[in-house]
Protein backbone atom coordinates (compact mmCIF):
# COMPACT_ATOMS: atom_id res chain seq x y z
CA UNK A 1 0.00 0.00 0.00
CA UNK A 2 0.91 3.61 -0.74
CA UNK A 3 -0.07 6.07 1.38
CA UNK A 4 -0.08 9.77 0.58
CA UNK A 5 -0.89 12.58 3.28
CA UNK A 6 -1.15 16.25 2.79
CA UNK A 7 1.94 16.81 0.32
CA UNK A 8 2.32 20.48 -0.78
CA UNK A 9 4.85 21.83 -3.61
CA UNK A 10 5.41 25.18 -4.72
CA UNK A 11 8.07 26.03 -6.85
CA UNK A 12 10.09 29.53 -6.95
CA UNK A 13 7.85 30.91 -9.55
CA UNK A 14 5.12 31.08 -7.20
CA UNK A 15 2.89 27.78 -8.99
CA UNK A 16 1.75 25.48 -6.04
CA UNK A 17 2.01 21.93 -7.87
CA UNK A 18 0.69 20.15 -4.97
CA UNK A 19 -1.76 21.42 -2.45
CA UNK A 20 -2.68 19.03 -0.01
CA UNK A 21 -2.44 15.85 -2.45
CA UNK A 22 -4.03 12.65 0.03
CA UNK A 23 -4.84 9.13 -1.43
CA UNK A 24 -4.14 5.36 -0.55
CA UNK A 25 -2.89 3.41 -3.39
CA UNK A 26 -3.54 -0.32 -3.44
CA UNK A 27 -1.74 -2.71 -5.09
CA UNK A 28 -3.18 -3.06 -8.59
CA UNK A 29 -3.30 -0.67 -11.34
CA UNK A 30 -4.05 2.70 -10.66
CA UNK A 31 -4.84 5.90 -12.84
CA UNK A 32 -3.90 9.31 -11.88
CA UNK A 33 -5.99 11.38 -14.61
CA UNK A 34 -5.94 15.19 -15.36
CA UNK A 35 -5.27 17.90 -17.98
CA UNK A 36 -1.57 18.51 -18.40
CA UNK A 37 -0.33 21.04 -15.80
CA UNK A 38 -2.26 19.52 -12.97
CA UNK A 39 0.23 18.70 -10.67
CA UNK A 40 0.40 15.04 -11.73
CA UNK A 41 4.22 14.75 -13.27
CA UNK A 42 5.04 16.88 -9.79
CA UNK A 43 3.48 13.93 -7.79
CA UNK A 44 4.83 11.01 -9.74
CA UNK A 45 8.59 13.22 -9.20
CA UNK A 46 7.89 13.35 -5.68
CA UNK A 47 6.74 9.76 -5.27
CA UNK A 48 10.07 8.62 -7.25
CA UNK A 49 12.47 10.74 -5.14
CA UNK A 50 13.37 12.97 -7.60
CA UNK A 51 12.51 15.97 -5.24
CA UNK A 52 11.13 16.70 -2.34
CA UNK A 53 7.68 17.86 -1.45
CA UNK A 54 7.72 21.11 1.22
CA UNK A 55 5.36 19.11 3.12
CA UNK A 56 3.97 15.86 3.85
CA UNK A 57 4.34 12.32 4.19
CA UNK A 58 4.43 9.66 1.55
CA UNK A 59 4.81 5.72 2.81
CA UNK A 60 5.76 2.68 0.83
CA UNK A 61 4.70 -0.23 3.37
CA UNK A 62 7.40 0.33 6.04
CA UNK A 63 9.04 2.70 3.69
CA UNK A 64 9.26 6.61 4.41
CA UNK A 65 9.96 7.92 1.01
CA UNK A 66 11.07 11.57 2.54
CA UNK A 67 13.01 10.16 4.82
CA UNK A 68 14.34 7.47 3.31
CA UNK A 69 14.54 7.70 -0.57
CA UNK A 70 17.72 5.73 -0.99
CA UNK A 71 15.25 2.62 0.39
CA UNK A 72 12.66 3.52 -2.04
CA UNK A 73 14.56 3.29 -5.12
CA UNK A 74 15.50 -0.02 -4.32
CA UNK A 75 11.92 -1.13 -5.56
CA UNK A 76 10.87 1.37 -7.90
CA UNK A 77 10.49 0.97 -11.56
CA UNK A 78 9.93 4.45 -12.84
CA UNK A 79 8.87 5.57 -16.67
CA UNK A 80 9.17 8.74 -16.83
CA UNK A 81 7.72 11.27 -19.41
CA UNK A 82 11.06 11.92 -21.60
CA UNK A 83 13.69 10.06 -20.75
CA UNK A 84 16.91 9.91 -22.16
CA UNK A 85 18.83 7.52 -24.25
CA UNK A 86 22.69 6.93 -25.14
CA UNK A 87 22.44 7.74 -29.44
CA UNK A 88 24.62 4.49 -30.28
CA UNK A 89 23.84 1.73 -27.62
CA UNK A 90 21.54 -0.98 -28.69
CA UNK A 91 18.57 -1.86 -26.54
CA UNK A 92 20.08 -5.44 -25.27
CA UNK A 93 23.42 -3.50 -24.16
CA UNK A 94 21.61 -0.04 -22.70
CA UNK A 95 19.00 -2.80 -20.62
CA UNK A 96 22.54 -4.73 -19.13
CA UNK A 97 24.17 -1.13 -18.45
CA UNK A 98 21.00 -0.46 -16.74
CA UNK A 99 20.42 -3.66 -14.88
CA UNK A 100 24.50 -3.38 -13.48
CA UNK A 101 23.63 -0.10 -12.10
CA UNK A 102 20.65 -1.87 -10.73
CA UNK A 103 22.57 -3.98 -8.65
CA UNK A 104 22.54 -7.17 -11.23
CA UNK A 105 25.86 -8.10 -10.92
CA UNK A 106 25.97 -11.57 -11.53
CA UNK A 107 26.46 -12.08 -15.32
CA UNK A 108 24.79 -15.34 -15.86
CA UNK A 109 21.95 -13.80 -13.82
CA UNK A 110 21.91 -10.14 -15.38
CA UNK A 111 21.81 -12.14 -19.36
CA UNK A 112 18.39 -13.87 -18.12
CA UNK A 113 16.62 -10.99 -16.78
CA UNK A 114 17.73 -8.97 -19.68
CA UNK A 115 16.88 -11.64 -22.19
CA UNK A 116 13.68 -12.01 -20.49
CA UNK A 117 12.44 -8.50 -19.86
CA UNK A 118 13.54 -8.12 -24.06
CA UNK A 119 10.64 -11.00 -24.69
CA UNK A 120 8.24 -9.59 -22.47
CA UNK A 121 8.33 -6.16 -23.93
CA UNK A 122 8.36 -8.02 -27.13
CA UNK A 123 11.52 -6.19 -27.92
CA UNK A 124 13.62 -9.69 -28.63
CA UNK A 125 13.67 -9.38 -32.77
CA UNK A 126 14.96 -5.24 -32.17
CA UNK A 127 17.43 -5.61 -29.42
CA UNK A 128 20.86 -5.12 -31.54
CA UNK A 129 18.95 -1.54 -32.72
CA UNK A 130 19.60 1.77 -31.15
CA UNK A 131 16.76 2.81 -28.77
CA UNK A 132 17.73 5.81 -30.01
CA UNK A 133 15.99 4.69 -33.60
CA UNK A 134 12.99 3.01 -32.07
CA UNK A 135 9.41 4.55 -32.48
CA UNK A 136 7.30 6.28 -30.03
CA UNK A 137 5.91 2.67 -29.37
CA UNK A 138 8.92 0.93 -29.18
CA UNK A 139 10.93 3.19 -26.83
CA UNK A 140 7.78 3.23 -24.64
CA UNK A 141 7.92 -0.47 -23.97
CA UNK A 142 11.68 -0.25 -24.08
CA UNK A 143 11.44 2.06 -20.93
CA UNK A 144 8.76 -0.49 -19.16
CA UNK A 145 11.78 -3.12 -19.49
CA UNK A 146 14.23 -1.24 -17.43
CA UNK A 147 11.21 0.09 -15.21
CA UNK A 148 10.93 -3.68 -14.19
CA UNK A 149 15.04 -4.02 -13.61
CA UNK A 150 15.36 -5.15 -10.31
CA UNK A 151 11.99 -7.01 -9.81
CA UNK A 152 10.23 -3.39 -8.49
CA UNK A 153 6.71 -3.38 -5.82
CA UNK A 154 6.39 0.41 -7.14
CA UNK A 155 5.94 1.19 -10.50
CA UNK A 156 5.46 4.61 -11.62
CA UNK A 157 4.85 5.44 -15.53
CA UNK A 158 4.34 9.07 -16.51
CA UNK A 159 1.84 9.45 -19.39
CA UNK A 160 3.04 6.68 -21.54
CA UNK A 161 0.76 6.34 -23.83
CA UNK A 162 0.84 10.54 -25.18
CA UNK A 163 1.73 9.99 -29.28
CA UNK A 164 1.06 6.07 -29.24
CA UNK A 165 -0.70 5.09 -32.17
CA UNK A 166 -3.96 3.02 -31.55
CA UNK A 167 -1.95 -0.65 -32.16
CA UNK A 168 0.98 0.63 -30.25
CA UNK A 169 -1.28 2.03 -27.34
CA UNK A 170 -3.37 -1.42 -27.31
CA UNK A 171 0.21 -3.27 -27.30
CA UNK A 172 1.24 -0.80 -24.13
CA UNK A 173 -1.93 -1.30 -22.48
CA UNK A 174 -1.88 -5.23 -22.56
CA UNK A 175 1.31 -4.57 -21.37
CA UNK A 176 0.80 -2.80 -18.19
CA UNK A 177 -2.24 -5.15 -17.55
CA UNK A 178 0.14 -8.27 -17.17
CA UNK A 179 2.87 -6.21 -14.93
CA UNK A 180 0.04 -4.99 -12.78
CA UNK A 181 -1.57 -7.80 -11.21
CA UNK A 182 1.25 -8.06 -8.06
CA UNK A 183 2.54 -4.74 -7.84
CA UNK A 184 1.49 -1.03 -7.49
CA UNK A 185 1.22 0.83 -10.94
CA UNK A 186 0.34 4.12 -10.59
CA UNK A 187 -0.70 5.33 -14.29
CA UNK A 188 -0.40 8.80 -14.36
CA UNK A 189 -2.02 10.45 -17.75
CA UNK A 190 -4.66 13.20 -19.30
CA UNK A 191 -6.00 10.11 -21.53
CA UNK A 192 -8.89 8.90 -20.60
CA UNK A 193 -9.47 5.73 -22.32
CA UNK A 194 -6.20 5.00 -20.38
CA UNK A 195 -7.67 5.10 -17.27
CA UNK A 196 -11.11 3.33 -18.32
CA UNK A 197 -9.32 0.09 -19.74
CA UNK A 198 -6.85 -0.54 -17.05
CA UNK A 199 -7.64 0.31 -13.59
CA UNK A 200 -10.19 -0.77 -11.10
CA UNK A 201 -9.34 2.68 -9.09
CA UNK A 202 -8.60 5.99 -9.72
CA UNK A 203 -8.18 9.60 -8.98
CA UNK A 204 -8.46 12.76 -10.66
CA UNK A 205 -6.27 15.71 -9.95
CA UNK A 206 -6.68 19.17 -11.17
CA UNK A 207 -4.92 22.76 -9.64
CA UNK A 208 -2.68 20.99 -7.86
CA UNK A 209 -5.78 19.12 -5.58
CA UNK A 210 -7.16 15.54 -5.77
CA UNK A 211 -10.72 16.67 -6.71
CA UNK A 212 -12.02 12.93 -6.97
CA UNK A 213 -11.43 9.34 -6.58
CA UNK A 214 -12.38 6.00 -6.35
CA UNK A 215 -13.54 3.45 -8.61
CA UNK A 216 -14.33 4.50 -12.29
CA UNK A 217 -17.71 2.44 -12.36
CA UNK A 218 -18.79 3.88 -9.16
CA UNK A 219 -17.59 7.72 -10.11
CA UNK A 220 -19.70 7.17 -13.63
CA UNK A 221 -22.69 5.73 -11.75
CA UNK A 222 -22.84 9.23 -9.51
CA UNK A 223 -23.82 11.06 -12.53
CA UNK A 224 -25.82 8.63 -14.56
CA UNK A 225 -29.03 9.90 -15.48
CA UNK A 226 -27.60 13.50 -15.53
CA UNK A 227 -26.23 13.82 -18.59
CA UNK A 228 -27.90 15.20 -21.45
CA UNK A 229 -26.83 15.45 -25.35
CA UNK A 230 -28.11 17.71 -28.36
CA UNK A 231 -26.68 18.86 -31.64
CA UNK A 232 -26.17 22.61 -32.02
CA UNK A 233 -24.71 24.86 -34.64
CA UNK A 234 -21.15 26.88 -34.02
CA UNK A 235 -22.70 30.20 -33.53
CA UNK A 236 -25.27 29.01 -30.45
CA UNK A 237 -21.99 27.59 -28.64
CA UNK A 238 -21.71 30.93 -26.90
CA UNK A 239 -25.10 31.16 -25.86
CA UNK A 240 -25.77 27.58 -24.86
CA UNK A 241 -22.88 27.79 -22.34
CA UNK A 242 -24.27 30.37 -20.27
CA UNK A 243 -27.27 28.53 -19.87
CA UNK A 244 -25.89 25.43 -19.30
CA UNK A 245 -23.17 22.75 -17.56
CA UNK A 246 -21.20 22.11 -20.85
CA UNK A 247 -19.07 19.63 -19.50
CA UNK A 248 -17.79 18.66 -23.31
CA UNK A 249 -18.19 19.57 -27.09
CA UNK A 250 -16.96 17.49 -30.16
CA UNK A 251 -17.67 18.25 -34.25
CA UNK A 252 -19.19 16.58 -36.07
CA UNK A 253 -20.36 16.67 -39.50
CA UNK A 254 -20.55 20.33 -39.15
CA UNK A 255 -21.98 20.59 -36.17
CA UNK A 256 -21.63 20.47 -32.68
CA UNK A 257 -22.40 17.78 -30.05
CA UNK A 258 -22.79 18.95 -26.77
CA UNK A 259 -23.03 17.19 -23.43
CA UNK A 260 -24.53 19.15 -20.57
CA UNK A 261 -24.75 18.08 -16.87
CA UNK A 262 -28.21 18.52 -15.00
CA UNK A 263 -30.67 16.87 -12.52
CA UNK A 264 -33.25 17.24 -15.28
CA UNK A 265 -33.82 17.64 -19.03
CA UNK A 266 -32.88 21.15 -19.64
CA UNK A 267 -34.87 21.30 -22.73
CA UNK A 268 -36.97 19.83 -25.06
CA UNK A 269 -33.98 19.03 -27.51
CA UNK A 270 -31.50 17.38 -25.09
CA UNK A 271 -31.63 13.94 -24.96
CA UNK A 272 -30.49 11.39 -22.07
CA UNK A 273 -27.68 10.16 -22.82
CA UNK A 274 -25.60 7.12 -20.95
CA UNK A 275 -22.91 8.49 -18.89
CA UNK A 276 -19.45 7.81 -18.91
CA UNK A 277 -15.81 8.11 -17.45
CA UNK A 278 -14.94 11.00 -19.73
CA UNK A 279 -18.38 12.48 -18.85
CA UNK A 280 -17.12 12.52 -15.01
CA UNK A 281 -13.64 13.95 -16.26
CA UNK A 282 -14.83 16.87 -18.11
CA UNK A 283 -17.57 17.87 -14.86
CA UNK A 284 -15.09 17.22 -12.33
CA UNK A 285 -12.05 19.34 -13.95
CA UNK A 286 -14.66 22.03 -15.65
CA UNK A 287 -16.19 22.25 -11.82
CA UNK A 288 -12.92 23.25 -10.26
CA UNK A 289 -12.16 25.68 -12.82
CA UNK A 290 -15.21 27.62 -12.45
CA UNK A 291 -14.72 27.68 -9.25
CA UNK A 292 -11.59 28.97 -9.24
CA UNK A 293 -12.54 31.66 -11.58
CA UNK A 294 -15.80 32.73 -9.02
CA UNK A 295 -13.21 32.94 -6.14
Amino acid sequence: MLTIKNLTKTYGNGVRAMDGVTLDIPKGMFGLLGPNGAGKSTLMRTLATLQAPDTGEATFGEIDIVKNPKALRATLGYLPQDFGVYPRMSARAMLDHLAVLKGLTNTKERKQVVESLLEQTNLTQHAKKSVASYSGGMRQRFGIAQALLGDPQLIIVDEPTAGLDPEERNRFHNLLSEIGENVVVILSTHIVEDVSDLCPKMAIMNQGKIVAQGVPADLVEAIEGKVWSKTAAKSDLAELRTRHNVISERLTMGQVMIRVLADSQPGDDFVSAAADLEDVYFSTIRGGQSAAAAA
